[in-house]
């Protein structure tokens, strides 16, 4: 199914651009008219790939992290959150809560809690050529006046 609207953006690794980010996406798909939760729940979900991103794909150095956000006839909204840094070594174990690859300095919940905020997450990744994380979010349409 092909998006009724798009954007791409594209930002550099720094902490400073992960607010940009969110409210970016969150603007851009604001003309769906969301409720208040359903925003908010794109925010922090777009918040923790992009912090993952910035935080684990390009430590200590510095890369560009690509979105693309994609909104479809039914409300769907789809975000692709795309680095080309250290990829991850096992998906699996690096979606399960509470595992984190700098336990002194980080909580382990950042893939948890893009899951609990969307309705589908999938993650594509290769070691040493980046990581791509897909989220997927249904916007209920609201019967207006």
């Amino acid at each position: 199914m092909k998006a009724v609207n798009e954007m791409k953006l594209t930002i550099e690794s720094r902490s400073v651009n992960e607010s940009f980010a969110r409210v970016a996406v969150s603007a851009f798909v604001a003309g769906l008219d969301p409720t208040v939760e359903e925003l908010s729940d794109i925010k922090t979900a777009v918040s923790e790939a992009v912090t993952n991103c910035i935080v684990h794909a390009y430590e200590n150095t510095m890369g560009r992290i690509y979105i693309w956000v994609g909104i479809f006839e039914d409300s769907t909204v789809k975000i692709r959150i795309r680095d080309r840094g250290c990829g991850i070594a096992d998906i699996e174990e690096a979606m399960t809560p509470l595992f984190t690859s700098q336990p002194q300095e980080r909580a382990g919940l950042g893939f948890a809690v893009m899951q609990s905020f969307c309705d589908k997450i999938s993650v594509r990744s290769t070691a040493g050529k980046g990581t791509t994380v897909t989220l997927i979010k249904k916007i209920e349409s609201r019967q207006r006046c």
